[in-house]
């Protein structure tokens, strides 16, 4: 029995800030010498930050991110750093005439690449589309003996396939196999990715280093989570969610049989690891404290990394503007929130004392602007068009996008990002105004349907032992307030009905039919599915959002504006 001290690297890198993103792997590679690490590992493509999507098309960013990694090399010493980059192969690809491109894994040590791992399995689904960019690596695998342990090496997608790479590696003689991940969140993954981790080391009997990356890239949200399971399939080391760390574990490995398959020696002697080092598991978030997180970390990141500071939201004294406003003190600080009331007519007393709780709560600045002037001059101006109809949903509309403008003019003179509001039940079916509520930087909550809005909003209250979101606010009909004692339940279903149609009809792809066929009203689950179905071309144009389903709008969803299918 030997043991091997690993270091897990789970950083959190900006997609093409190929010299931040070295920093950050330096800074993390002289942590795991000072911890006397035999091995560490960084996610994959830690140097492009994943997904680069199709900056990998860009010969010279290609090249960049190929002198980034030599360097990288040339700095390691005995320590065996796992990095990986995109790497050019030979030749072109005969149907684009592009070069040929992997993804890869490289292992070095002392001043060398002392071998490649190219990625087998290439995802092509959900918001997965590697085939577009890389070429599947192919050829016999090879092992690196790191202090006398055969080491095997694989990348993400590889370790999903039940026949693939940690198998053949397993059965070629490899006593540790370690797998650098970009494995995005979405609710219920980690068990699910836990599960299967530990599936493939005790069906191999190897153990296992998954190290995952950290952070918001557009609509995608990283949690961490990096795991090592020993060769029973035990968890031994759980790296916190969505938060960047480093962990050291002292990790145990079993003899084995000579190897089968070729081994490149990287560093030799024994590890002087005594086994001080065991790991710790920490415990996972339970589920509205994990959606809540990942909807901090996402729009952070997605702030900061696009250089703003501020931001602006509409704030109505309603559910939705609430907990984007909670979400954006968490991660921005109160400071940088800036909250603005936008009365109407139709406002109640209640929404605007409402408002300004929660801003007094999260320690806000908050204005308020009335749109009745612009609301007033629209009236005015298309009186002679609209002379002799009645008002309908033009008026209404045209009250959403005066606040958007107004929204929008103070994002222009300020600098602020205007956080949108609108949550997953309204973006599907369409209750929400085009050019209207609907404009802005980033939308927080797209992907959270209103019913889970509830419950993470009564997260927040508890979590904070005090009223951050006012309970009358939790309590009162959502309501528009776009037209007279307006309420949402006059336009749709009560949410409680709404929503687990639209997780069936959105989200599990089943058609309309097969819902109806479950026991569902005919006439609500039709007009549902209408609804959703009209209303792609308006969400088309609505701006990303943190994504925490399997099946979220945008990436994921990719249906037809056009379309008469009613299944």
């Amino acid at each position: 029995m030997a043991i091997l001290r690993i270091g897990s690297a789970q950083l959190n890198p900006v997609v093409g800030d190929l010299a931040g993103n070295r920093d950050g792997i330096v800074a993390a590679y002289a942590q795991a010498v000072a911890a006397g690490c035999d091995l560490v590992a960084f996610g994959e493509l830690s140097i492009t930050g994943y997904p680069p999507e199709d900056l990998v098309l860009k010969p010279g960013f290609v090249r960049d991110n190929k002198a980034i990694f030599d360097e990288l090399a040339a700095m390691t010493g005995d320590c065996v750093a796992v990095i990986g980059f995109v790497d050019v192969g030979d030749g072109v690809h005969p149907a684009t005439g592009r070069p040929v491109l992997y993804n890869v894994a490289a292992v070095c040590a002392n001043g060398a690449v002392r071998g490649t791992y190219r990625k087998r399995f290439l995802p092509n689904y959900d918001v997965f589309d590697e085939e577009r960019t890389f070429e599947p690596g192919t050829g016999d695998h090879e092992l690196f003996s790191v202090r006398g342990v055969r080491v095997g090496v694989t990348i993400c997608e590889d370790i999903w396939r039940s026949n693939g790479p940690v198998g053949e590696q397993a059965r070629g003689g490899a006593q540790l196999v370690v797998n650098i991940n970009g494995s995005p969140y979405h609710r219920g993954k980690l068990l699910e990715r836990e599960a299967l981790v530990q599936q493939r080391a005790r069906e191999h009997a190897v153990p296992i280093v998954y190290v995952n990356q950290v952070g918001g890239q557009d609509e995608l949200v990283f949690d961490g989570a990096s795991m090592i399971v020993n060769r029973r399939g035990e968890v031994v080391s759980r790296s916190p969610q969505f938060e960047t760390a480093f962990t050291v574990v002292d990790v145990e490995i079993a003899d084995a049989d000579p190897a089968s398959l070729p081994v490149v020696t990287v560093t030799s002697g024994e590890s002087s690891s005594d086994g001080s080092r065991p790991g710790e598991v920490l415990p996972a978030l339970a589920d509205e404290a994990e959606i809540y997180r990942a909807l901090v970390l996402g729009t952070r990141d997605y702030v900061l990394k696009n250089r703003f500071t501020d931001v602006v939201i509409g704030l109505s004294g309603g559910i939705d503007s609430s907990i984007v406003a909670a979400v954006a003190v968490d991660a921005l600080g109160a400071d940088h929130v800036h909250g603005v009331a936008m009365p109407s007519r139709y406002s109640s007393e209640g929404s605007i004392s409402d408002a300004y709780a929660l801003a007094n709560a999260l320690g806000i600045d908050c204005r308020t602007i009335s749109i009745e002037p612009a609301f007033s001059a629209y009236l005015t101006m298309l009186g002679e068009s609209f002379a002799g109809r009645d008002p309908d949903l033009t008026e209404e509309n045209l009250q959403s996008r005066c606040r958007g403008q107004t929204l929008m003019a103070l994002s222009n003179k300020f600098g602020w990002m205007v956080l949108t509001t609108g949550n997953k039940s309204e973006m599907a079916v369409g209750y929400f105004t085009i050019y209207g509520d609907s404009v802005g930087g980033y939308a927080v909550i797209k992907d959270v349907l209103k019913t889970d809005v509830y419950a993470v909003s009564r997260y927040v209250n508890a979590r904070a032992g005090r009223e951050i979101i006012p309970e009358s606010v939790l309590t009162k009909p959502p309501s528009a307030e776009l037209r007279p004692d307006q309420r949402d339940d006059q336009s749709l279903p009560p949410y409680d009905v709404l929503d687990p149609i639209l997780a069936m009809y959105v989200e599990q792809d089943r058609t309309a039919s097969e819902i109806i066929a479950l026991g569902y009203p005919e006439d609500v689950v039709r007009r549902i599915a209408r609804l959703v179905d009209v209303n792609e071309y308006k969400r088309r144009q609505c701006p990303p959002g943190v994504r925490i389903s399997e099946k979220a709008f945008g990436k994921d969803r990719r249906l037809p504006i056009t379309n008469a299918y009613r299944g």
